[in-house]
């Protein structure tokens, strides 16, 4: 048979673009998966971060809560026989800061007016 010199026939077209849309689609593949797992493993630090700051604010709050509890027994000894529960006040006052009700300045004020 002889070889045909020029264009290649209907065959050889046919075998060159599936060559070339197999080529296409493994490289978009390798691509997608790669941007997949870059998503993914960003996913997870984020999620590792949130996590540990999660766990330190719980440590804090559990710290706090027991500082609170241990002077909690002082409580009535610092009580004015006026009737106003000062560590009560300062309690309040405190959970309005930590809840962001109150800035440093408000905060150190009401306290000052609450001691004298």
């Amino acid at each position: 048979m002889p070889r045909r010199i020029g264009r290649p026939g209907l065959v050889g077209l046919a075998a060159r673009t599936a060559v070339v849309a197999g080529t296409a689609s493994a490289v978009s593949g390798g691509v997608s998966r790669r941007q997949q797992r870059r998503a993914q493993d960003q996913y997870d630090q984020e999620q590792y971060q949130a996590a540990q700051q999660q766990a330190a604010m719980n440590a804090a709050a559990q710290q706090a809560v027991a500082a609170q509890q241990a002077a909690a027994p002082a409580a009535p000894a610092a009580a004015p026989a006026g009737g106003v529960d000062i560590v009560a006040e300062l309690q309040k006052l405190g959970a309005l800061k930590d809840a962001g009700v109150l800035s440093d300045a408000e905060f150190a004020a009401a306290k000052a007016k609450l001691l004298g």
